[in-house]
């Protein structure tokens, strides 16, 4: 459970403290958040003490910036007794809560909060629809955005999908609006949320390498709720047990979307083809660009919240607005994305599909021979739950990277042989898509949904997409 009361507590400090502007704040991490971060909190007239434990180049250049702006940086290490006597420490998503000066900050009673906590206190005119879930979120928040300013709003997507919230602060004119990406791991530290209107995706096991069970995981989406009231607006799927589980008596307005019953405020009819919201029809789902159900269940999800934000969101005029837009909006980067179709050969790209759950979502929306590349590091789950998917719809399994050899054992005995699995071992990831070349013949795809993360080749997902498509579009050239 959510504490709600010191959820609350803390967002009042971090108010008051702000509003204050008495003492040093402390930003911990120099990525792209916590360089907004301080640049916030210095334009907002406060002293910054900002550090990072990496002495890479891009961290230096970034300190140099920020030092030049009035705040002090350390580089390669941080000084802890300074954070224990900061008025508040901003912590970035991606360092964990273990980390020794988080744990120093809280151990002196320090606020310990995420960038978007700041921003949304110093931004208390902005109007914003909150997203989470393990799957989805980032579709879904930027379908939210696209309707919005369909819709005429100037309206910015934000937070995990990219840009730092702070940054629309530091605009000389602000949006009204912005939809927002919040990720299990800024849920932690943002006690303060309080969005028109809240949206949870999918529940599933997850960034188990970070949490000691999937318990914790989702105690942290639950904090989206943790300032929850009777005039509170809420998003969330139908088709979910663990969903409506988590949710059980939490105070609000809440409106349900499904791809599989009718009973709810957004739903899909196959008979007709198409999208019901609030009881009408609005958009049918051959205009959908996007590929599979789950993208389906994010349509309807983006829709019900941007028409619950808003009464005038929901007149004839709106609705058609919106019926269009939907229309116009296409698959976002790695997320089964189509980046070469040569030779009868589609080659997609998936990296954003770093857990089992997106990895089955991609499966299933397979109707040809499929090639799957699986690896990278793995996030704790097993992956023979693959395997019912695996046996409709792949040709092969490419098992590569760290986790190659676990993904390996799972799947082999489970495949019978039904579906070779060929671990790749040491391979470069290069010679893994040649590999997946040298198999492939046309009328096959090529699909890249490791279910792991990836950084054990590549810093991030998006690294690993675009060297997936470079390749692709280099060996897509050659015949068959």
């Amino acid at each position: 459970m959510v504490d709600t009361g010191s959820s609350q507590a803390l967002a009042s400090r971090v108010a008051q403290r702000l509003a204050e502007r008495r003492g040093e704040f402390a930003v911990l991490g120099l990525g792209r958040s916590g360089i907004a971060a301080v640049r916030l909190l210095r334009a907002a007239g406060l002293s910054v003490y900002a550090s990072d434990a990496s002495p890479a180049d891009s961290v230096r250049r970034a300190a140099a910036l920020l030092e030049r702006e009035g705040a002090s940086v350390d580089v390669g290490g941080h000084n802890i007794p300074r954070i224990a006597h900061c008025v508040m420490l901003v912590v970035s998503p991606g360092i964990p809560p273990n980390a020794p000066p988080i744990v120093a900050a809280h151990r002196a009673g320090v606020p310990v909060v995420s960038e978007v906590e700041v921003a949304l206190r110093l931004q208390p005119a902005l109007r914003y629809i909150a997203v989470t879930g393990t799957n989805g979120k980032t579709t879904t928040t930027a379908l939210i955005g696209h309707l919005l300013r369909a819709l005429g709003h100037d309206a910015a997507d934000v937070g995990n999908i990219g840009t730092p919230v702070s940054e629309l602060a530091l605009r000389p004119t602000p949006p009204a609006w912005a939809a927002l990406e919040i990720s299990s791991f800024q849920l932690h530290d943002t006690p303060g949320i309080s969005p028109d209107v809240g949206v949870l995706t999918t529940l599933s096991p997850d960034h188990l390498d970070r949490y000691a069970n999937v318990h914790e995981y989702y105690a942290d989406k639950k904090r989206l709720f943790a300032n929850a009231e009777a005039t509170s607006r809420w998003v969330t799927t139908a088709d979910s047990a663990d969903v409506n589980a988590l949710v059980a008596g939490i105070p609000g307005q809440w409106f349900r979307f499904s791809v599989h019953r009718a009973d709810v405020d957004g739903y899909y009819d196959p008979a007709s083809d198409m999208l019901h919201l609030f009881g009408e029809p609005l958009v049918p789902r051959s205009h959908v660009a996007l590929v599979g159900e789950h993208n389906v269940a994010n349509v309807l999800a983006a829709l019900l919240a941007v028409m619950a934000a808003d009464p005038a969101h929901r007149t004839p005029g709106a609705r058609a607005q919106l019926a269009t837009a939907i229309a116009t909006f296409g698959a976002l980067p790695h997320r089964l994305e189509p980046t070469v179709d040569r030779h009868g050969i589609l080659w997609l790209n998936d990296s954003k599909a770093t857990n089992i759950d997106s990895t089955l979502v991609a499966l299933s929306s397979m109707t040809r021979p499929t090639i799957v590349l699986l690896g990278g590091r793995h996030k704790g789950e097993s992956y023979t739950r693959l395997v019912p998917q695996l046996l409709r719809t792949a040709k092969v399994v490419l098992a590569y990277g760290e986790a190659g050899a676990l993904i390996t054992a799972d799947l082999e005995g489970p495949l019978h042989g039904r579906v070779p699995v060929e671990h790749c071992g040491d391979d470069a990831f290069a010679q893994v898509m040649q590999r997946a070349r040298a198999l492939a013949v046309s009328g096959d795809v090529v699909l890249l949904s490791p279910a792991c993360s990836s950084y054990d080749m590549f810093a991030n997902f998006e690294a690993r997409g675009q060297e997936f498509a470079r390749l692709a579009d280099v060996l897509a050239g050659e015949q068959p």
